[in-house]
């Protein structure tokens, strides 16, 4: 496993990714009931983009830095996302960003849990020290769809799981639509993120005519791409898929979709989808 997400923190794909995770959990914490958030794919929690990897790419000029100070009007999702972001530094800059797990901890209440599982050794253990001493959280030293097996379904039985994998595999889509299929004869009511690259269109296209025919529980797919699928580019876009979305998830999209286009994407080279399948 060569995937280090530190050379990639911050990037586009990244920020849509956090924003719609925000959009989630605001979305379940209309009720009080408590929740479960489970990371398959952890990495470190928390980014410094000062360091090494990052100034390396700068991947993060295309994402999180293009918005940080934006003060035009936006959706209530993208005002929480980037007030946790700010909350991490210091005015007028950006060094600290939260990965997916520290999204999702700045947001947590008391009665909510975590749960966090990195197969990486070094970043496992950067992982188990960000979160050192949180009893709110456990930190797992496994592979993803391991984690999922192990932990699906969670105590206490609502909440969701944020499945984001590399993608070093070619296999990869094959073995998500497999885990979140046993997943789901677990755990039927829980919510299911799934993370993926807009790289290669025929085989996206496949995948989710294969979640189509398999998956019979309600979800929507929803796309940002700032670039054509024809692009030589190494990442044209990024989707999710969101199995069992919270009630009026999809009339809050639209508005993320609209702004975050606008904002990333000023040339209006690329594209962005809504798909709702109920």
């Amino acid at each position: 496993m060569n995937y280090r997400h530190a050379y990639h923190a911050g990037h586009f794909a990244d920020v849509f990714k956090h924003i719609i995770l925000v959009a989630v959990l605001e979305s379940l914490f209309n009720k009080d009931k408590p929740l479960c958030y489970i990371d398959t794919h952890a990495g470190l929690g928390f980014y410094d983009l000062s360091k090494r990897e990052s100034k390396k790419t700068k991947e993060y000029e295309t994402g999180i830095s293009k918005i940080i100070d934006n003060q035009t009007k936006k959706p209530a999702a993208i005002e929480q996302y980037l007030k946790i972001v700010r909350s991490m530094n210091q005015p007028q800059e950006i060094i600290q960003y939260p990965g997916s797990p520290g999204v999702a901890r700045a947001l947590l209440r008391p009665q909510d849990k975590m749960i966090l599982t990195e197969l990486q050794p070094n970043d496992y253990q950067t992982l188990k020290h960000n979160f050192e001493g949180d009893k709110q959280v456990a930190v797992h030293h496994l592979d993803g769809y391991q984690g999922l097996k192990a932990f699906v379904p969670p105590m206490p039985r609502r909440g969701l799981v944020l499945i984001d994998p590399p993608f070093e595999q070619t296999s990869e889509f094959e073995m998500i639509l497999k885990n979140v299929t046993m997943a789901l004869s677990r755990w039927a009511q829980g919510i299911y993120l799934i993370w993926y690259p807009v790289k290669n269109r025929p085989q996206i296209n496949y995948f989710q005519h294969q979640f189509e025919r398999k998956i019979k529980f309600p979800y929507l797919i929803t796309e940002l791409n700032l670039y054509p699928d024809d692009s030589p580019n190494q990442l044209n876009g990024s989707g999710m898929m969101i199995i069992n979305p919270p009630w009026q998830l999809d009339k809050k999209i639209p508005a993320i979709l609209k702004w975050l286009s606008q904002e990333l994407d000023q040339e209006q080279r690329g594209n962005t989808k809504l798909i709702i399948k109920k």
